[in-house]
């Protein structure tokens, strides 16, 4: 199971850097994503990064403030935030992209079959 740490309480404008992990799985070959539920909303697409790292997507929401990478060593794919704002306070969740070394990257989160459990930001004034 993917396991997502790092999520906190964290004043606006500061910063935060999360984690998602699988120990015992490798997805080397997969394309990751990060999506992102606040209270009352639907799930939303914030990053994704191809199997190889060449390639990442954002949503205009965090684009130039959040950063994704990953570490196919460790089994391990991050979420730099930084200039958090409140609106970000949301629960986070890493999760993988249907299929293996994929072109593409998705926003949907129907192209994504593994989920982590989440980690919760928040972002206080």
């Amino acid at each position: 199971q993917l396991q997502a740490s790092g999520g906190g309480l964290v004043q606006a404008g500061g910063s935060l850097r999360l984690s998602c992990a699988a120990p015992g799985r490798a997805f080397s070959s997969a394309s990751l994503g990060w999506f992102r539920q606040a209270p009352g909303k639907e799930r939303e697409f914030v990053a994704a990064i191809s199997w190889n790292a060449y390639t990442t997507y954002y949503a205009d929401s965090v684009k130039g403030r959040f950063t994704i990478s990953r570490d196919n060593a460790k089994n391990t794919v991050y979420l730099q935030m930084m200039s958090l704002k409140l609106e970000d306070t949301a629960v986070y969740y890493c999760a993988v992209q249907k299929g293996q070394y994929s072109p593409s990257l998705g926003r949907s989160a129907s192209l994504y079959d593994y989920w982590g459990q989440g980690t919760l930001v928040t972002v206080s004034s």
